[in-house]
């Protein structure tokens, strides 16, 4: 099927909070564009309500009518969410993310860690994925099918439930699995078994059941504490990581700050049918509004979007769009341009105009 004849793909467009309008906005420009310099027929976007808006409009901070609509797109992009700053009624709620993960299904949270030449970082050979399992694990708002994880039997005592099913660990192995097929072909599982043994065991014991099904993947397992300590001390030597959900935030966290900043942090959730491009940082109210912030985290969970959509359908055009904006976003960065959190001097704006003109480049 040639580009003409193929259908648009249609992505929904949630700007959230705080800087979210302007980075969703920058990261429209950048797909756009890389769209049309692949190739590709033009996207479709769908813009939709989340966070103060939809509070004012909606009296929800995620209102029905946008789950609806996130059904009748091909996958979407989610602005940051500042929910510590909605009305006292929907502060207690599950945050917006969260609520979106758990009713798609998105089990798998990519996050990425590389450092960019041109970027100062603590770290500068980190390259590595960590695969994060992101259902359930020790999440209060993802492990119960009502209610909620933690609990107080008394008004001096509360107890949290962790919880991790075969299911569950079986299809994180594959994802994590048959991502470091493509990369360096290692693979480390991250656990705590010496202290949670039937938990964090059964995890660490399914991954390394599933491995069996990838003979040339290097597979080995470490305890999360003395991971931590190793990607401070060498990043360099991991490829990709799988671990649980709580495990997978922290060490996901410092490996983008180990990259140069969490203002590169980019995060894909997925599953086998549902896709979400949402950068890992939040919604930095105190710079919201002055075309301050850094763009290149969701530009570059966008072209983890893209790249996803294009392996689904056999999409080479959606492939090669998301390739123009990663050499996009690296081009320049190496060129010297980059906003105020990392050092430089351009604002959200003018960082993106250069990334657009990148991406046109062979």
């Amino acid at each position: 099927m040639s580009a003409g004849t193929r259908p648009p793909v249609r992505l929904g467009l949630i700007d959230g909070d705080g800087i979210g309008p302007e980075v969703v906005q920058a990261t429209r420009q950048v797909v756009d564009e890389a769209v049309a310099a692949a190739g590709a027929v033009p996207i479709e976007w769908v813009p939709l309500l989340m966070g103060h808006r939809a509070i004012e409009e909606h009296g929800d901070p995620l209102p029905e009518q946008t789950l609806q609509a996130l059904d009748g797109v091909d996958a979407w992009i989610l602005g940051p969410h500042d929910n510590a700053s909605y009305p006292a009624e929907h502060r207690t709620a599950v945050a917006p993310g969260g609520a979106i993960r758990k009713r798609f299904g998105l089990y798998a949270n990519i996050r990425p860690a590389r450092a960019f030449a041109g970027v100062r970082a603590a770290a500068p050979t980190i390259d590595l994925v960590i695969v994060r399992e992101n259902s359930e694990g020790f999440y209060a708002d993802r492990n119960m099918f009502a209610g909620s994880g933690e609990f107080r039997p008394t008004e001096d005592v509360a107890m949290m439930v962790g919880v991790v099913t075969r299911q569950a660990c079986e299809r994180i192995a594959h994802e994590a699995l048959r991502l470091a097929t493509t990369r360096r072909k290692r693979l480390t599982i991250v656990h705590k078994a010496n202290v949670l043994p039937m938990t964090m065991g059964l995890f660490r014991d399914v991954c390394y059941e599933i491995a069996h099904a990838y003979p040339g993947v290097e597979v080995t397992d470490e305890h999360v504490d003395a991971t931590a300590a190793h990607l401070v001390r060498a990043a360099a030597d991991y490829d990709v990581l799988v671990t649980e959900n709580l495990f997978g935030d922290i060490l996901s966290d410092l490996a983008g700050e180990l990259s140069g900043s969490l203002g590169l942090a980019a995060s894909l959730n997925c599953s086998a049918t549902h896709a979400m491009a949402q950068a890992v940082h939040g919604a930095a109210p105190t710079i919201a509004g002055r075309n301050r912030a850094n763009p290149a985290a969701l530009q570059l969970s966008a072209a983890m979007l893209l790249r996803w959509l294009g392996t689904r359908d056999r999409r080479g055009d959606l492939q090669h769009a998301a390739e123009r904006i990663e050499r996009g976003v690296a081009a320049a960065f190496e060129a010297g341009i980059a906003t105020a959190d990392l050092g430089g001097q351009a604002s959200t704006s003018e960082f993106t105009e250069q990334v657009c003109a990148r991406v046109h480049r062979r």
